[in-house]
């Protein structure tokens, strides 16, 4: 049979099988069933005649979502969060990777673009940074505490602040992704060239090195998650865009969900990277660089362990069990 005649075929079940499980409560058991043992013998069939075509991965995730809802676990109004930590989320980070490797790229072209400009223009920082906080800082560097902006509050109010503002911030990157891709792409630009342009003004002054290993003890936390919420909004917009074989409602209705559950992932993320701002950075001067680097890399680490390493690894894990049980049914 030939490709086209096969998807030609089989597509309207498909779809039609892809709306419910939107929805999966109004799934019967033993319709669910069925529509499960259908598409095995259609990704085994693709798989076999078809191997190289897109069609294989399309039934491959349908099939996924399909074993989840069979073989999830019963007990989850007990389990619920836990569940949500190790299997939802990492499952829609891995889904949406390509969005947060844009997102990424975006930060760091704009970054770079902050760097050149300050670098050129000795009047780029005061027109991103502000007149004011660009003389506080002069003041700080010339009194020998450059970071001395991180001590001027009292503990608690500064974190209470800080950790405030930097959700307000992620969610408003996120949000704009309602204005399709370029929205969110925006926001993360205007962020990256303030960063980028913020560090040009310490390398002009040969503090790069102090301020780095001072900021990044929460900034690698807190920048991070800002560009995990920017590959979130990314998604939302591109829920709109590219509704695939979705009609566009139901699409939008997924990627709504599915970036809201990645906003509410990098809460504890903000809020941790609140804590280091608001208790640690103002004694980085006092801790040593080993200290620093300490606490820079077991945030780094935090970071690529659940946002990269473990989504992979739970979608070998997933397709993995889908590859076993086909084989142990025959299909």
């Amino acid at each position: 049979m030939r490709e086209v005649t096969f998807i030609n075929r089989n597509r309207k079940r498909w779809q039609d099988f892809e709306q419910k499980i939107v929805n999966p409560q109004r799934l019967q058991p033993d319709e669910l069933a069925d529509h499960y043992i259908q598409l095995t013998d259609d990704l085994s069939y693709a798989r076999t005649f078809y191997p190289g075509s897109s069609i294989v991965q399309y039934l491959n995730n349908l099939g996924s979502k399909a074993y989840h809802l069979i073989y999830q676990n019963k007990k989850e109004k007990s389990t619920r969060l836990q569940t949500f930590w190790t299997q939802e989320l990492p499952r829609d980070i891995y889904k949406a990777r390509h969005d947060f490797l844009l997102s990424l790229a975006i930060f760091v072209i704009s970054m770079v673009i902050g760097v050149v400009s300050a670098l050129n223009n000795d009047d780029f920082v005061r027109l991103i940074l502000g007149d004011q906080y660009v003389n506080m800082t002069l003041d700080n560097i010339e009194k020998g505490d450059p970071l001395a902006v991180y001590g001027n509050m009292s503990e608690l109010p500064m974190f209470l602040l800080i950790t405030g503002n930097n959700i307000m911030v992620s969610f408003v990157v996120f949000l704009f992704g309602l204005l399709t891709p370029l929205g969110t792409a925006f926001n993360l630009f205007r962020n990256g060239v303030m960063v980028g342009a913020f560090q040009a003004f310490f390398y002009q002054h040969s503090l790069l090195t102090v301020s780095s290993l001072g900021i990044y003890l929460h900034g690698t936390l807190e920048l991070s998650a800002i560009v995990l919420a920017g590959g979130a909004g990314i998604m939302l917009g591109k829920s709109m865009l590219f509704p695939g074989t979705l009609p566009r409602n139901t699409a939008f209705v997924n990627g709504v969900k599915k970036g809201t559950k990645i906003m509410l992932g990098l809460v504890p993320f903000f809020i941790l990277a609140g804590v280091i701002e608001g208790f640690i950075t103002r004694y980085y001067n006092q801790m040593g660089i080993f200290v620093n680097l300490l606490i820079i890399g077991i945030s780094l680490t935090l970071i690529i362990g659940y946002f990269i390493y473990y989504p992979i690894y739970i979608h070998k894990r997933l397709t993995q069990n889908l590859t076993d049980h086909e084989q142990q049914t025959g299909n």
